[in-house]
């Protein structure tokens, strides 16, 4: 499977905010988007800012969702085309399905400082549904399901130093979760409220509807 492999400061940059894609480096003066040389655009003319049209003002709406979420363009317009079809809100079903995903509960959860982390956790088999090893990050979590860590000491211990470096850390309403196991279980759907990037989904809508 593809992945981006460059700088992800990048990322923030281009999209002039906090992605938050190195966890807690984010919040720290390291943090490209807070230092004053580095806070344009990635390039030698990122520091020409002209009007942006129309059609540049959905680009970057959807570009920052796509991003926020580690996703590839094929894999987002997946998922975009998935939230077609389901009665409701195309953009509020959009955000949903993203939220479900297997890597951002994890995240969610603050088994791993990052989505991207949280991922790789996925991926090397340490996270368990329902009692079943799941290693696939795009897994669409459900109502009831139970999210827990393999039972290796390894596993464990390494869940339980990020929980415990991140005390002051709050799980959203719609996550119920035990530090002391750790496990936690899936008590509703996520909603509008609990997407942590400000966006505009109906304008990603309709600039993949184009």
């Amino acid at each position: 499977m593809g992945r981006y492999l460059g700088p992800s400061c990048k990322y923030c940059r281009r999209e002039g905010m906090k992605l938050f894609l190195k966890g807690i480096k984010c919040e720290t003066a390291k943090c490209q988007v807070e230092r004053r040389q580095r806070n344009l655009a990635p390039g030698m003319h990122g520091w020409r800012r002209s009007r942006a049209s129309e059609y540049a003002i959905r680009l970057r709406e959807k570009q920052k969702v796509k991003r926020f979420y580690g996703l590839l363009e094929r894999q987002f317009m997946r998922y975009f085309h998935r939230a077609e079809r389901i009665k409701g809100n195309t953009g509020e079903t959009l955000l949903q399905l993203l939220e479900r995903r297997l890597d951002n509960v994890v995240y969610k959860l603050n088994f791993a400082p990052s989505r991207k982390a949280s991922r790789q956790l996925v991926a090397h088999g340490h996270i368990y549904v329902n009692g079943r090893k799941v290693d696939v990050s795009n897994y669409s979590t459900k109502i009831a399901d139970k999210i827990t860590v393999k039972g290796s000491e390894k596993s464990i211990k390494m869940v339980k130093q990020q929980l415990e470096g991140n005390p002051n850390f709050t799980t959203q309403a719609w996550l119920q979760l035990d530090r002391e196991t750790p496990e936690a279980t899936i008590v509703a759907l996520p909603c509008r409220a609990d997407v942590q990037i400000p966006v505009e989904e109906q304008l990603v809508v309709e600039f993949c509807s184009r």
